[in-house]
Parts: C-alpha cells; structure tokens; sequence
C-alpha cells in the first residue's frame, strides 16, 4: 500500500494494530495450548508469567515488520515474499526474547509458551496478509478501492508526472481527465469535477504560472475536493518535499535528513539505554584503561576535545587520553615531519609518535573509545552515526557539500568504522559512506553497522 497520503497511513496504522492484537492472540492461544491441553492443568499458570514480556513483544512484532518491508507493496506482493519477510521479523523478535529469556531465567514452561505463541502469530499473520491482499486485489480490479482522479498541469508535464509513478501507486488512481492549465481559465475546472465526479485533482506545476495553480486550488477548494501539488517545480537530487506549518504559515520543507518518526524516538532511547547498559558492562575495561594510563603517561586519564555535532553545534567529545599531554601542541610539527596518511582535511597517520605505548592497546581494543557512551547520554552523540570530526578540520572542508554529514549526531561507530576503520584513507570515500547512511538510513541500517563492527573491534580490523 503506498504511503503517499494520510488516509494510506492510517490503513497502514490499522493493520499494524490488528497484526498486534493478531500477536497476542497468539500467545493466549499458546497459553491455553500449553496448560490446558498439554498439561491437562486448568489451574495452571499461562501469560501471568511473561505477561510483561507481550508489552514488548505485541507492539515491537508489528514495527519489526514494517522494518523488513513487510507492508509495503502489498497489492503486487507475493505470498513467498511476505512470507520470508516474516521470518526475518521474527528470527529478530526470537533474538529479542531469548536474550530476555537468558537474562530474566524464565522457567522451561514460560519457555515452551513464548515459542508456541510467536509460531502462532507468525501463521496468524501470514494467513491475513494473505487474506487481506485478496480482497484488496479484488476492490482494485473493480474499481472499489480507486480513486477518480483529475491531472492538471502542462500537457508533456502531466505525462511525465504519470510515467513516474510505480505501477503500485497507479493502481489506487483512475484518471479520469487531463486538465491544460497552459491554455484553459483555471475556472473551468469546476465543471470537469462536477462531471467526472472526482476525488481528488493533481497538478504538476512545473512551468505553470503560480497564478494559476492558485485559482485552481481555489476552485478545488470551493469543490470540497483535495488538491495535491506537485513539488516536481524544485529540482532536488536528494531533500525529500514535505510540508509543515510555521506558526500559522504553510511551508514547503525539503529535507536531505531522516524525518522525526517513531524510528528515530526508538534510536534515541536505544541510544540511551545501550549507552547505560554498556558502561556498566565495560566498567573493569574503564577501570583498566584509567590504571594503565597513570602509570604509562603520568597526566589526565581522559582527553577532551572541541568536535563538531549536529548541524556543526560545538561539543566536548571524551576519549581515554592515548598520546602525551602536549599532543596538541605538536601536531604542526608532526604533520611536517610524517606527513598525512588520509586526503583531504582530517588528520591520521600510522605509528604515531605522540602515541605512548600503553595507548597504543587502547586504541587497537578500542577501549579509548568508551568515554564517548557519556556523550550518547547527555544527546550530543548517537551509537551509529558518523564520525565527529574536531572542530577545526571542519573549517577545512574543501567542498561545501561534506557538511551535509553534519545533518545528523555524529557517532561512536559508522560504516566506515565497520569496515576497517584504518583501511579507507580517501576522505571523498568516507564522506560518500557517510551520506549513503544519511540517505538510507533505518533502524534496520543501524542494526547491520553494529553487528559489523563486532567482529571489526574483536579482531582489530584497521585498528593501528
């Protein structure tokens, strides 16, 4: 189902709670199953249990879902495919709840009943796609689910507007009418409503005079029917068009940025809660580094330093110090002498010596890296994002178009960090990663570049 429109939301909305309630039919089916049948125990206990653990499992099934695509195409999807795309969700739901599982030491029956129950809610939903993606086929082959739709604009725009649509989205529309707003009174578009009895106008503005869009809004909106504009009048490779209000003024909004979603509320509280969980985790490694560094290099344990956030806001970014105490102050010197292993602005070299040697195993266990979770608390920071960069490598960026991966907090680990760190020495090469992310960024995405910088961390790939 395209989610070009709100009423598509809200369908869209209306299917992740049914498939949630489908999830804890599910697990009070298995419950039932469990102690009533199997154990022939009508007094036994089912979901008191774990009845906790579907606060988890009932809302989170249906967003792990969405994650994997699963309701997406659903019209031209086939059953094989929504079928993987359910197993996929639930082998991520299953390692979600077997570490809770772990953690929480749930008793063998508790056990039996969360398998049975996420079986039970993975045929339940299976057989409701399958249920739901019939009658939606049948309502768009007889013209029930379509809606009457009028396109307005210049003649060769309108037919390039259309060519541009997936076959999905063109499946939901009936055009009924092309309205030329280059050589028609935007008026009469009021009789071509009223005789096609049209749910909605389109119009491609792209080389209309604004005046006429607006009278033909205008008319629309004496017609009660919904106009949509097309923003195909601004010529943009990456923003996506949306709109939203300032004050009281409508405003069209172009953002190259993932947009303020459940998504990135749940980024943020994982990045906070995993920031936790880890320090209190990593504590001996803490312990370690900070011993370590008081008897290699007698000076400060921690090393603090200007790096550029979000849009370039200034912040204190904390690492375990891993070079002499007048680091800094040699840097010039430094970089005359050995040169400089990555192009562009961003300093890294090999082997260097104001490295101390102690140092020097904290940063192939990426052990110094640690005080950075501090920063994912206090928000200046995510888990996944790009690299803060120092402030004043920034202020050397040589193309204007490197600052656009300052649209999103920085982070501990990135996809240049999963993948050998050291190894990539081409600065165009790491900011082409890093935009790649911006672009294509989702929970799912965040998931992968953690998983790959394990093995990346625990077998020093690219550390120096």
């Amino acid at each position: 189902m395209p989610a070009s429109s709100k009423k598509e939301q809200f369908s869209l909305q209306a299917l992740q709670l049914f498939d949630a309630f489908l999830v804890w039919v599910g697990f009070t089916l298995a419950s039932a199953f469990r102690w009533n049948i199997l154990a022939h125990d009508f007094q036994g206990v089912g979901l008191d249990k774990i009845s906790w653990l579907l606060f988890v499992v009932v809302p989170f099934t249906p967003l792990t879902l969405e994650l994997f695509g699963f309701y997406s195409n659903i019209l031209n999807k086939k059953a094989s495919a929504a079928l993987s795309k359910i197993i996929q969700a639930g082998a991520v739901m299953t390692l979600a709840v077997g570490m809770c599982v772990l953690l929480f030491q749930l008793d063998p029956s508790s056990r039996l009943v969360l398998a049975l129950g996420g079986f039970f809610s993975c045929i339940f939903i299976f057989i409701r796609f399958v249920w739901g993606r019939n009658i939606l086929r049948r309502r768009v082959k007889n013209g029930a689910s379509r809606e009457r739709v009028i396109v307005a604009g210049l003649p060769n725009d309108t037919a390039e507007f259309l060519n541009e649509l997936s076959a999905e989205v063109i499946a939901y529309i009936e055009v009924r009418a092309h309205f030329d707003l280059g050589t028609r009174n935007p008026l009469e578009l009021a009789d071509l409503i009223v005789a096609e009895s049209a749910h909605r106008v389109i119009i491609s503005p792209k080389n209309v005079l604004f005046d006429k869009i607006g009278e033909a809004v205008e008319v629309c909106e004496t017609q009660g029917v919904e106009v949509w504009v097309a923003a195909n009048f601004i010529r943009s490779q990456v923003a996506r068009p949306t709109f939203d209000t300032m004050g009281n003024k409508p405003m069209l909004v172009l953002k190259s940025t993932p947009e303020l979603s459940w998504a990135l509320l749940a980024k943020s509280v994982f990045d906070r809660c995993f920031a936790l969980v880890f320090i209190v985790f990593s504590l001996p490694l803490w312990l370690f580094a900070a011993i370590g560094i008081m008897l290699a290099d007698p000076g400060p344990i921690f090393f603090r330093q200007r790096r550029s956030g979000k849009y370039g806001k200034e912040f204190n970014m904390w690492k375990f110090r891993t070079m002499a105490v007048d680091a800094e102050a040699n840097l010039a010197q430094v970089k005359e002498q050995m040169g400089n292993q990555m192009s562009g602005p961003v300093f890294k070299l090999d082997d260097d010596p104001r490295v101390f040697p102690f140092a020097r195993i904290l940063r192939k266990m990426s052990i110094d890296e640690l005080p950075q979770l501090l920063n994912v608390l206090s928000g200046d920071m995510s888990i996944v994002g790009p690299r803060p960069l120092p402030v004043y490598e920034v202020k050397d960026f040589e193309k204007a178009a490197y600052r656009r991966r300052l649209s999103v907090k920085p982070g501990i680990t990135c996809t240049w960090q999963a993948g050998g760190r050291n190894e990539i020495t081409n600065f165009e090469e790491w900011v082409e990663m890093d935009l790649a992310y911006i672009d294509n960024w989702s929970l799912w995405v965040d998931l992968k570049i953690i998983v790959k910088t394990i093995p990346a961390v625990l077998f020093f790939k690219g550390a120096k």
